[in-house]
């Protein structure tokens, strides 16, 4: 895994959030970028129980890639993380008494692959209960693994299909530790990813309905 970025785009005036997501496809198929199948990246909320009296519950997010499919992310709200086994889902159930199922706070991102040189590039709707909160695009550049080494290019080649909606630098990249070897890895993906998911939950956006 090389260092990826996750960001919002906007959908596009007077068009819905599938037109939009044509719209990316084409502009990438147009700079000659390949389609390589499909992607999806869940995340499932549970809430801890038994907490101290007066204190909020703390949240536990259990994500999903397909790019990775024998494992799965266990984010605790305001950390740690827990890299486990796919399975991990049979044990929650199996945790019910400690963790409770937030029901209805699926959310889930679909889309396309697409490979351009040594980028990968995932355009995709970010649903909850059936209706569209908005649009991600993921950016890998493969060879590297040093934020701060590729992220002028990085930048560079999102602006030719993302124009004025290129991110800057994702605060999980910012936050490592400068002058020391620290790799992006998967669980920097699956944070940005939670953040977007985070962020969609509350907004509500026109051309929503998924057919």
């Amino acid at each position: 895994m090389g260092v990826t970025c996750v960001c919002q785009v906007p959908v596009a005036e007077g068009k819905s959030v599938q037109q939009t997501v044509d719209l990316l496809h084409k502009k990438l198929e147009q700079l000659g970028a390949v389609k390589q199948g499909s992607f999806c990246v869940d995340c499932e909320t549970y809430h801890a129980t038994g907490n101290v009296s007066g204190q909020p519950s703390k949240l536990l997010y259990v994500m999903h890639n397909s790019e990775t499919p024998l494992s799965c992310l266990a984010l605790f709200e305001g950390g740690p993380c827990l890299i486990a086994d796919a399975n991990f889902d049979v044990l929650m159930v199996k945790l019910k008494s400690h963790f409770q199922n937030a029901k209805g706070h699926k959310v889930e991102c679909r889309g396309s692959r697409y490979r351009y040189c040594d980028f990968l590039i995932k355009v995709g709707t970010v649903t909850m209960s059936s209706s569209a909160r908005g649009i991600s695009v993921e950016v890998e550049y493969c060879p590297c693994v040093v934020p701060g080494d590729c992220w002028n290019l990085m930048k560079e080649f999102m602006q030719s299909f993302l124009s004025n909606s290129v991110p800057e630098l994702p605060s999980v990249f910012a936050a490592k530790p400068e002058g020391l070897f620290a790799p992006a890895d998967c669980v920097d993906t699956m944070t940005q990813y939670l953040e977007l998911f985070n962020k969609l939950r509350k907004l509500q956006i026109p051309g929503s309905n998924v057919r």
